[in-house]
């Protein structure tokens, strides 16, 4: 059976806009209605899941990394109903994390524990994304993730088709940290994407469409435990 195009809201990471995704969106046009989130305007996670429910058709896919990642699942706990699927990259199930500078943060992102001929291919769109957004931005967001809720009940929301996946060399995200999120989401489909750091869509864009794709396109039932990628 063809299925009709999915709406997929994409989420991008601190400091990050729609260049993060834009790979994504000109590949998946065949099987998905791509649009991106705010989540420029508001300093806590719940005001940034209500503003892109509140302006988000009423059924969805949502994507999202590190930040969007932490915004999806909040999205799940305000209003379960309405999310179909959700991926998450470079997202963790704990809330430890320290303060960074935008400075910081981008070079974390963009450090050479990658792919080292694709670093300053990378580092270049990454500082430009983090100019555009700006610092006052950058603060927002970081009080959102520093200020966020315990995670406990989004993650025991997570009902759908879930894919969680993070680059080997992320070092703001670790292997571990997102493999632990997918052990408590229980369901989840598990990847770890190969010489790649933190910001996968950009840094390795084709083998996360390829992701996507097998996502959208998978039944909306939820997987079975058996069908995860072993840690």
């Amino acid at each position: 059976m063809i299925r009709k195009p999915m709406p997929l809201v994409l989420l991008p990471a601190m400091g990050c806009d729609g260049q993060l995704w834009a790979r994504q969106v000109l590949d998946l046009g065949d099987v998905a209605h791509p649009e991106l989130g705010d989540l420029t305007v508001d300093d806590t996670l719940a005001g940034m899941a209500a503003r892109v429910l509140a302006h988000a058709p009423p059924r969805m896919a949502v994507a999202g990394v590190s930040l969007g990642g932490y915004v999806a699942l909040e999205m799940i706990r305000q209003a379960p109903e309405r999310i179909e699927r959700v991926a998450l990259f470079a997202t963790r199930a704990s809330m430890a994390m320290r303060a960074r500078t935008v400075g910081e943060q981008g070079l974390l992102a963009t450090a050479p524990h990658a792919d080292p001929m694709l670093t300053p291919i990378v580092s270049g769109p990454v500082q430009a994304m983090a100019e555009r957004v700006g610092t006052e931005v950058f603060e927002r967001q970081q009080r959102a993730l520093l200020e966020r809720p315990d995670l406990d009940a989004a993650i025991a929301a997570v009902r759908v088709a879930t894919l969680v996946a993070v680059g080997d060399r992320d070092r703001i995200c670790l292997p571990q940290d997102a493999a632990a999120l997918a052990e408590r989401i229980g369901h989840a489909d598990f990847h770890i994407l190969q010489h790649c750091g933190h910001l996968a869509p950009i840094e390795r864009p084709g083998e996360v469409t390829m992701l996507l794709r097998g996502w959208l396109q998978n039944g909306t039932e939820r997987p079975s435990r058996s069908k995860r990628k072993p840690v």
